[in-house]
């Protein structure tokens, strides 16, 4: 992700597509509000997922761009579309996990698997640019940018300290009793990270530890909330949709927000940093990897 500049507001307009994105909201919200009496409407709700968070990532882009007379859309767009597939194939490998772990389960979907899977594919799709984006609008408010640190220095120890211990994180879920791995999910997210981020560092790649090393917190901490934030959104449209997820993780059953126990929750910070740290690893094979978020 390249690095964020800052312009001064009022010098760029709002793109259109923002106002279409803002649309597409209001319309999956109201088809929400009147699926209960309108058959057009609750079809509508079972696609509730992929249009808000489309909405919502234009609606986003356009404000970004409004800011400061860039985005992820408007003057990014190559790497806007790496976004979309790797995204999916990152959530993948998570559903993958969750087929040893059970932590949640989907219902309502469409029963024609080609619907279904198109239906997955848009809703999984947003899942990157939708965290990256709103980290990037936190980064254009400024609202982290003092927040500094004591510089790290990125040891071999530290390296090869957080690759171990992260690469068991990622195992022991696997190698337990199914019965105790669906208490284990807090390790899946936060595995990927020790592992990634120090060998894209390691690489010449873009890296939190970069971050840490030069002392500095905002993206750190922007893409820690854009976690939080989103993972708030996610439970919200997903509520009262048709077509939803729900969780079987034995953790807080009945301290929830919304579908997701409490203790789940906590896991959408660092879930953002695992989506980065999966991206720049992935973007080590391609002929550009130093870009800044």
């Amino acid at each position: 992700m390249k690095e964020f500049t800052h312009s001064v507001a009022g010098e760029n307009h709002f793109k259109g597509y923002g106002w279409v994105g803002l649309g597409l909201i209001l319309t999956a919200e109201a088809a929400l509000f009147l699926q209960g009496e309108n058959p057009f409407a609750k079809a509508i709700s079972i696609w509730t997922t992929p249009i808000c968070w489309w909405g919502y990532i234009f609606f986003v882009d356009a404000l970004i761009f409004r800011l400061k007379g860039s985005s992820l859309i408007s003057t990014r767009r190559n790497e806007f579309f790496l976004q979309l597939p790797l995204s999916i194939g990152f959530w993948l490998i998570f559903e993958i996990y969750n087929l040893h772990l059970q932590n949640w389960e989907y219902r309502g979907l469409p029963e024609n698997p080609i619907i279904r899977s198109i239906g997955l594919g848009l809703s999984f799709a947003t899942i990157m640019p939708g965290m990256f984006q709103t980290a990037e609008l936190l980064m254009t408010l400024k609202i982290f940018q003092r927040f500094k640190i004591s510089k790290l220095q990125a040891t071999n120890r530290i390296i090869y300290g957080g690759m171990v211990l992260g690469f068991i994180f990622l195992m022991i879920p696997l190698l337990v009793s199914q019965h105790l791995a669906r208490y284990l999910f807090a390790l899946v997210w936060t595995g990927f990270v020790m592992v990634l981020d120090p060998i894209a560092y390691s690489s010449g790649g873009d890296a939190l530890l970069k971050d840490l090393e030069e002392g500095t917190m905002e993206r750190i901490l922007c893409l820690f909330v854009a976690g939080y934030l989103c993972g708030f959104l996610w439970e919200f449209w997903n509520y009262w949709a048709a077509a939803k997820w729900v969780y079987l993780a034995p953790f807080t059953p009945t301290i929830k927000v919304f579908e997701m126990p409490l203790a789940g929750f906590f896991g959408f910070g660092p879930f953002a940093w695992e989506y980065f740290a999966m991206y720049n690893f992935v973007r080590l094979f391609s002929g550009n990897n130093t870009n800044r978020c």
